[in-house]
């Protein structure tokens, strides 16, 4: 943990290069301090079906959901959460100049108790 995933409405393929959004975010998690590097997952997908607003063929969508492990404070959380909204606004400024855009980003906190993992990467990135 923690997760990044973002979902983005398929007419966004010409406009948007998941790839580079996906590094500019881990980039912001990173940022924040909170989390290992050996812990930091980001991916995105896209949704080939999909009705926004008013269903005009130019709207479109990216959501972001943030899944965490318990352990940090509420005000921890919404410090790094405004950075990496800060750092999605800043990529993503171009669709936000547009009507047609909708942006939602939210931090979900995993329960430890109901959280299972096992990672490789944690050692090796922690020799370094």
């Amino acid at each position: 943990m923690p997760h990044f995933r973002v979902e983005y409405s398929a007419n966004l393929k010409s406009k948007f290069n998941a790839a580079d959004f996906c590094k500019a975010m881990h980039k912001a998690i990173l940022e924040t301090g909170l989390f290992q590097i050996g812990a930091i997952r980001v991916r995105a997908f896209c949704a080939d079906n999909f009705a926004i607003a008013d269903q005009l063929p130019e709207n479109a969508f990216i959501d972001m959901n943030f899944s965490v492990g318990e352990g940090r404070s509420a005000q921890a959380l919404k410090q790094a959460g405004e950075h990496i909204i800060k750092s999605a606004n800043e990529h993503l400024a171009q669709l936000l100049a547009t009507p047609h855009f909708a942006l939602s980003f939210q931090i979900t906190e995993i329960s430890a108790g109901l959280s299972w993992k096992n990672n490789s990467m944690h050692a090796r990135l922690r020799g370094k």
